[in-house]
């Protein structure tokens, strides 16, 4: 009852209040980056997988610039990254404009973020089960040590995510993501949150 309907009727409501009340930063955020990216949409659009592997847009806010070399290719990453790029990716800000994307219906607020479309061909049929649940703006793996884990261990708690998945467990989710945001660091993984068996017999499985 709380995957197929409550979940989406929270999602709604949590994704429009806190557009309501994140109006003021949005906008702010959003007329910084009009201005350090010297004019060009404040906002970034990729394609992503969704439920069911269904293509959908991701919207994001813009932390590099489209500075090209030479050859008009665009830079590496880590030299287009602007100093507020980085700061509104720090503190998770630059995943504000996804509550659009949760409102719309492509995401919901909890569950396995949404990796390249170039990835798909590369999953386990383990780890594809990963899709059949909306993706998230949080997910299980963003709160346990998101940058420390490599990609088979993400993974492997985005199976555990969809396996589990209740309404306490999003709670606590969205808990600690706000924490984590409020920190501007990584969450640690916690024996309370999943089960670790359940993790380490995935791993085992080579997911």
């Amino acid at each position: 009852m709380y995957k197929n309907l409550f979940k989406r009727i929270i999602d709604v409501l949590l994704a429009f209040v806190g557009l309501l009340i994140l109006s003021p930063l949005f906008f702010l955020v959003a007329l910084i980056l009009l201005f350090t990216n010297k004019g060009s949409s404040p906002f970034f659009f990729q394609n992503r997988p969704g439920k069911n592997e269904k293509i959908f847009k991701i919207i994001k806010f813009k932390s590099m610039s489209d500075e090209r070399d030479i050859n008009n290719k665009l830079l590496p990453d880590d030299q287009r990254i602007t100093l507020f790029g980085n700061f509104i990716r720090k503190y998770s800000l630059d995943e504000i404009p996804q509550l659009i994307n949760v409102l719309i219906g492509d995401m919901s607020l909890v569950g396995p973020r949404p990796l390249r479309v170039r990835y798909l061909s590369f999953y386990t049929e383990t780890e594809r089960t990963r899709h059949l649940v909306k993706p998230g703006i949080t997910g299980l793996a963003q709160i346990s040590g998101r940058n420390s884990l490599n990609w088979d261990d993400k993974l492997a708690l985005d199976v555990i995510y969809v396996k589990k998945m209740s309404l306490y467990l999003d709670i606590k989710i969205i808990l600690k993501t706000v924490l984590k945001v409020i920190n501007g660091s990584d969450a640690n993984l916690s024996e309370n949150i999943i089960d670790l068996d359940i993790y380490r017999n995935i791993k085992q499985q080579n997911v």
